[in-house]
């Protein structure tokens, strides 16, 4: 059976910090996880409702997906449902899934279950039984105990012909709002199904709710640890301080180089872009760009870091050793580790800063110039 599909966007996601929507989730923003679920499962037209400022942010997270479309929704659920309807070019009699972006687990044995029940029914959504004790309670004290026979726990996608539904929210009279579809068309007259859920489709509400998803995920789904390693030389020069490791340390002389020369970042800059296969830090920032001319080097790595975050990576760990006779790198190795540990987000006992010199032997041992090797540890996701 054919059907077209609604997934509905466009809110806040305040109780999940915020544009829990767009997130990664296994290293692809939720939205995609059910754009693709439902393309997947045979969907003939697909349409996205969004907020008004989200268009650009849309067309970048389901790029390369084929039937979709995106338009603007309402204050309200109900208003962005209507929205959907709306843009749908089907007829009346095809099956149309609503469904929300924030249950990206969406599976295929779900949609075959809702588009047989509509054969019977005027709608069908998925739902689990209560299994838990249930109690109420005010002020943080139990008042009452809920009886749960017969009680279900609603999800998505909810299924109707389009006619239904549409026919449905036009009778629709309450000066309260719908909390969903089901409502709509039982308060309508029609008979709603349920069919099987799945515990997997949960829906993201919470922070920690996207730590659940992740385990959830099937094995193929889960990351790979992928390492980088860079290296980076400056000759010395005239001058009064050096920037090492986004530190600017006093010394009699300084490092020459188009940008601010820091070695260190530039060799932890390169290791990031080595582990994700990213090229190297001149690719980035062309040495012959004159926009980089005595730029500062955090904006290097921090280009580095999100090329990670844009695959649904994570930096693990980062270990940079500067190969120098001078300056003594041990006075500023703190705060160099601060340094690096906030411009990559990293918990501070991630970030290593070392410092070694070669007895006086090669071009740093005389004087010459300053070396920098660096190794980072990143997990990405499995292609």
């Amino acid at each position: 059976m054919t059907f077209s599909g609604i997934i509905v966007a466009a809110g806040s996601g305040s109780r999940a910090g915020g544009d829990k929507q767009w997130r990664n989730l296994g290293g692809k923003p939720v939205l995609r996880w059910s754009a693709e679920a439902l393309l997947n499962a045979g969907a003939d037209e697909l349409i996205v409702v969004i907020a008004p400022d989200a268009v650009e942010r849309v067309a970048e997270v389901l790029s390369g997906l084929p039937r979709w479309k995106a338009v603007v929704g309402g204050a309200a659920r109900a208003d962005s449902v209507r929205a959907g309807l709306a843009a749908l070019t089907c007829g009346t009699d095809q099956p149309v899934l609503i469904h929300d972006a924030a249950r990206p687990l969406l599976d295929a044995a779900v949609i075959d279950r809702l588009l047989s029940a509509l054969e019977t029914s005027d709608g069908a959504l998925p739902a689990l039984p209560v299994a838990d004790s249930l109690r109420r309670g005010e002020a943080e004290i139990m008042t009452d105990v809920v009886d749960r026979d017969g009680l279900w726990r609603a999800q998505t996608p909810q299924a109707f012909r389009r006619g239904v539904i549409e026919t449905a929210y036009a009778a629709w009279s309450d000066a309260e709002v719908p909390t969903d579809e089901a409502v709509v068309v039982q308060r309508s007259g029609g008979a709603v199904a349920l069919v099987q859920g799945d515990a997997r489709l949960m829906k993201l509400t919470y922070p920690e709710d996207f730590a659940m998803a992740e385990a959830l995920l099937p094995q193929a789904q889960r990351y790979q640890t992928r390492i980088g390693s860079g290296y980076d030389v400056h000759r010395w020069g005239p001058g009064g301080s050096v920037w090492l490791c986004g530190i600017e340390v006093p010394h009699e002389q300084t490092l020459i180089g188009h940008s601010d020369a820091d070695a260190g970042l530039h060799a932890l800059t390169d290791a990031i872009l080595g582990a994700i296969a990213a090229g190297d830090i001149g690719d980035h920032f062309p040495p012959t760009d004159p926009k980089w001319k005595g730029a500062s080097s955090d904006q290097f790595l921090i280009h580095a870091a999100e090329l990670v975050a844009a695959r649904g990576g994570r930096i693990v760990n980062v270990d940079v050793t500067l190969i120098c006779e001078r300056p003594k790198v041990k006075p500023h190795r703190q705060a160099m580790r601060d340094r690096i540990a906030g411009l990559l987000n990293l918990p501070l006992d991630t970030v290593s800063v070392k410092a070694t010199t070669t007895e006086g032997l090669g071009f740093t041992g005389r004087g010459e110039g300053l070396a920098a090797q660096a190794v980072a540890t990143v997990e990405t996701p499995v292609a």
